[in-house]
């Protein structure tokens, strides 16, 4: 929470800093829109688990992993409900305290009505699913490269820029905004952060984001269904 925290004011030195120097807006965003941008993606940041812990891909490497497929369950499944399990816990000391702190102590933007507070809920929550997805995709990939560590290194560097947390998507060029926006990226942090802000159509987000979801969850499986039918002997 600290570290977040910590670099959350860097964040928002940087913001508004731009924003002074292009006479207080980029895009929609101003200081207040831009102070609350930067708290809300502290708090999702550990809410989402956006780079994860690859645990799963170790188990895969030291083949503990046969003991989870011998269980009776559907291991998507099982790590998904484990991962909502976390969320709730992540809510209380990784959401909630960076974004009072921004309340507190920053201008900040609230939602003009109430409606946008649970649609901003149900956002994080599809926000955590689709989370969930990717890093689950990233930790089965050992089944074929036995060592994922390039692949999980490359997606905890790229992902920070897909999905908007090193600056908003809008700050991007027009063609850039478009592109991203048609990939599921976006809907882990910045789906939440516009729906909260009142930045576009939030019944289209959700649309939006509850595709992706379905989608990543589906590719998932199928790689799962293809993984537990691949036999891989390793140091012998």
């Amino acid at each position: 929470m600290t570290t977040n925290v910590v670099f959350g004011l860097l964040r928002v030195a940087v913001l508004v800093a731009a924003l002074k120097a292009a006479n207080g807006e980029i895009a929609d965003y101003d200081v207040a829109a831009a102070n609350t941008y930067v708290w809300i993606g502290q708090g999702l940041l550990g809410f989402v688990l956006l780079w994860g812990t690859n645990e799963l891909a170790e188990r895969v490497r030291s083949g503990d992993v046969v003991v989870d497929l011998y269980r009776p369950w559907n291991l998507q499944g099982a790590l998904l409900a484990e991962d909502v399990g976390r969320s709730g816990y992540a809510l209380m000391t990784r959401l909630v305290p960076p974004m009072v702190f921004g309340m507190l102590l920053f201008p900040f933007q609230f939602p003009q009505n109430a409606f946008q507070w649970p649609l901003f809920a149900l956002s994080a929550l599809i926000a955590l699913v689709i989370s969930f997805g990717f890093r689950f995709l990233v930790d089965i990939s050992s089944f074929w490269l036995l060592d994922n560590r390039g692949l999980y290194g490359f997606w905890n560097i790229s992902s920070g820029l897909l999905c908007g947390l090193t600056v908003p998507i809008s700050f991007f060029p027009d063609w850039a905004r478009e592109m991203l926006w048609m990939t599921p990226f976006p809907a882990i942090l910045q789906a939440p952060i516009d729906v909260f802000l009142g930045h576009g159509d939030p019944a289209r987000i959700l649309a939006l984001q509850a595709f992706w979801a379905v989608v990543i969850i589906a590719i998932g499986q199928f790689a799962l269904s293809r993984a537990v039918r691949k036999v891989v002997l390793q140091g012998g």
